[in-house]
């Protein structure tokens, strides 16, 4: 019978999106549940806002991981109209205006991802464009009928139906999913851990 490999990490989400995304890039994790105060500061920028927010994650998981002395990941991702955070939508009337107020316009989507390892913690920022075709009030109200946009940033998912208003994408798709890989793997590297390690091999000697 064969065993899941021991963890490499803790993973301080409770995202299904990340660690979807964990899986894909071969780093075995576990969960560690926490809570934060996500309510931004006045005047706090966008950038910011996703990079705190990552780094305080990062800090209660480490806390709740206790004497588990894995590395902690931890990220937080914005979705950003016109300088200001489009949160999970209160209701269908909150999920509706978003997608019209995104509807056949860019906007910026921002995920922070920090790593708290061996005493120090170090993040990332990823910043993505994103161009939605224009919307219609029919088909906008389809879609939260589908459930998809409910718990979304923004009111929408790129993984999922939510790919349909996605016209153009500049930027990380694993970032505007919720964990941009190209940083993650960034943090895994400092570290130690290489998703490509396992596939290292020592090249072998033309005498074996």
């Amino acid at each position: 019978m064969n065993r899941s490999p021991e963890p490499s990490i803790c993973l301080a989400s409770r995202s299904p999106r990340r660690r979807e995304l964990l899986d894909q890039i071969g780093i075995p994790h576990q969960v560690v549940t926490i809570t934060v105060d996500e309510t931004p500061r006045p005047g706090e920028a966008p950038a910011e806002y996703v990079i705190r927010l990552a780094l305080e994650k990062a800090r209660a998981g480490r806390r709740q991981a206790g004497t588990a002395m894995l590395p902690v990941l931890a990220a937080d991702t914005a979705v950003v109209v016109d300088d200001q955070v489009l949160g999970k939508p209160a209701g269908r009337d909150d999920a509706l205006a978003m997608l019209w107020r995104l509807s056949g316009r860019s906007h910026r989507v921002l995920t922070g991802v920090a790593l708290a390892w061996d005493g120090r913690i170090d993040s990332r920022l990823s910043v993505s464009r994103v161009v939605f075709r224009p919307i219609g009030r029919d088909e906008a109200a389809a879609y939260w009928a589908s459930g998809e946009p409910a718990d979304k940033a923004g009111g929408y998912a790129i993984q999922g139906l939510g790919a349909l208003f996605v016209e153009r994408l500049e930027g990380s798709y694993s970032g505007v999913m919720g964990l941009p890989l190209f940083e993650t793997g960034e943090l895994l590297a400092l570290a130690g851990i290489g998703p490509l390690n396992q596939f290292t091999r020592e090249p072998k000697s033309a005498y074996e």
